[in-house]
């Protein structure tokens, strides 16, 4: 997906550095892609390891004597913490270089993944957690603004697609793939796996980034004004109840997979690379309708993930049945991020690098309460309540878009073909 796939025009103030951006009528060099490729493979990495425990949580559970509801939490507090950290950290760090701010936010992904692989017990692992969670706010907040001074104009659209990019791989690929490694053998080796990829990244982003000194410096009340924006409101609602309704249920999905379809343990790992595989087909088809009305595209993945979700506890009670529904589930969920962003793109083509740090914050905050609020109906309710959960989440963004729709603001139309 690119952001000329969809249709999105990005305007940008470039702060000067002491390594200037190519100008339009030159070629750039390999080096900057290649530190624009090392930042997508960071936000790769940073949000697989903030959902990875979703495909580990009966291994985890089970090896730290907690229940799976509980369990849950390790995707509830590192959410907490980077959508705190995401409009925060921006603030807090004023005049900082950047390139030094990403680095020591990678080492900090290392050093706890490094810790929830050697947790004794579940307190540790959630500390770890904790850390987990300032890294990928940070991380995320930052990249995205920091790609488009590698690149000329013409090519921030690309810059900005790629390190998009690497989250989405994330959202579709990093669950199943660390489910897979903690299926094969122990669930800890898969946060060793995570952590030595981001060793491979800081090693990239310490040889390719040059000097990012601060710009503008980011203030609050330019968030403020953003969420005040009745469309991009609209649109951070929509990031909220779809992301909020499919952790509540995706934190689960292992056990429901085993208890509710009767999948084999063995099988989970191969069937998430599947939802994996569906979601970024979904990303794809979702950027190609986004580009023509991104409002009909919202509202469409609201109603297939509400229906997906609604039916699991009648229609997913064999395998087959199962199966199905969890290609559907991710062909819908894939296009999530691409559609949100797309409408947050447009609805602030003066303050996207705001506008995108909130509706970041709201996307971390979504995944915690999604998993925090299922892991208690799990417990207190039944484990296919919260598939019920999810689709009970999901379904008013069909009435937030559609509220919205046929808006302008600052005289764009987000529901025109562009």
């Amino acid at each position: 997906m690119t952001a000329v796939d969809v249709g999105v025009d990005i305007a940008v103030d470039r702060p000067e550095t002491p390594t200037p951006a190519p100008r339009d009528n030159e070629r750039v060099p390999l080096r900057r892609w290649l530190a624009v490729a090392a930042m997508a493979v960071g936000t790769f990495a940073l949000v697989t390891v903030e959902s990875l425990p979703v495909g580990l949580l009966p291994f985890i559970g089970s090896s730290l004597h907690v229940s799976e509801g509980t369990a849950g939490l390790m995707v509830t507090v590192p959410g907490l913490v980077a959508s705190a950290t995401a409009p925060l950290l921006p603030v807090a760090i004023r005049h900082l270089d950047r390139r030094i701010v990403l680095l020591g936010l990678i080492v900090l992904m290392v050093a706890a993944n490094v810790l929830s692989a050697l947790a004794p017990n579940f307190a540790i692992l959630l500390a770890a957690r904790f850390l987990v969670g300032i890294s990928i706010g940070g991380f995320w907040a930052l990249a995205a603004g920091l790609a488009v001074r590698l690149v000329p104009e013409r090519s921030v659209p690309r810059a900005v697609a790629i390190v998009f990019g690497g989250a989405t791989a994330a959202n579709v690929l990093g669950v199943p793939a660390g489910t897979l490694i903690g299926g094969l053998g122990d669930w800890r080796i898969a946060f060793v796996a995570v952590a030595g990829l981001g060793v491979i990244v800081l090693v990239a982003l310490f040889v390719l980034l040059p000097p990012l000194p601060a710009g503008q410096a980011v203030q609050l009340r330019t968030l403020a004004r953003e969420f005040r924006n009745p469309v991009v409101r609209a649109g951070v609602l929509a990031t909220f109840l779809l992301v909020s309704g499919h952790f509540a249920a995706f934190t689960f999905v292992s056990p429901v997979l085993q208890d509710v379809s009767g999948i084999d343990e063995g099988m989970v790992g191969p069937l998430l690379l599947g939802f994996g595989a569906a979601g970024i087909a979904g990303n794809f088809l979702a950027g190609a309708a986004s580009a023509r009305d991104v409002r009909v595209t919202i509202v469409t993945i609201s109603v297939v993930l509400t229906a997906v979700l609604a039916i699991f506890p009648l229609v997913g009670r064999t395998p087959i049945g199962g199966t199905a529904l969890m290609i559907v589930w991710g062909l819908a969920f894939g296009g999530v991020p691409v559609g949100v962003q797309t409408w947050i793109l447009k609805s602030a083509p003066e303050s996207t690098e705001a506008a995108t740090a909130l509706n970041t914050s709201v996307f971390n905050l979504a995944i915690a309460l999604g998993a925090l609020f299922g892991g208690i109906v799990a417990n207190n309710v039944a484990l296919t309540a919260v598939l019920t959960t999810g689709a009970v989440l999901a379904l008013p963004t069909t009435l937030a878009m559609w509220r919205a729709g046929g808006g302008t603001h600052r005289g764009r139309d987000v529901t025109a073909p562009r």
